[in-house]
């Protein structure tokens, strides 16, 4: 039986949501809202299925490894901008 990437996506983007539900359970630290859910939802599956594209879609492994590589920074850079103003604080210094 072969398992639709798809599926495999949207399994591994449920569970690292499902990271932010189990800990605000036991601490007041994290405190997200149904948007702030439906917004990482929406940027992880994005990012997931582009770099579903590249694996598919990128000949060499060299030029696989680099794409990936570029889309994870950006969701590393977008996520903490989102989470913390990381160029807001890049820019004001503080």
């Amino acid at each position: 039986m072969k398992t639709k990437p798809i599926a495999i996506i949207i399994s591994v983007v449920l569970g690292i949501l499902l990271i932010p539900l189990v800990v605000m359970r036991f601490t007041e630290e994290v405190n997200w809202t149904i948007s702030d859910f439906i917004i990482a939802g929406i940027i992880l599956l994005g990012f997931g299925i582009v770099i579903e594209l590249i694996i598919r879609k990128a000949k060499q492994s060299k030029y696989k490894a680099v794409f990936i590589a570029i889309v994870l920074v950006l969701l590393f850079l977008i996520w903490m901008e989102l989470a913390v103003g990381l160029f807001d604080l890049l820019i004001s210094g503080s």
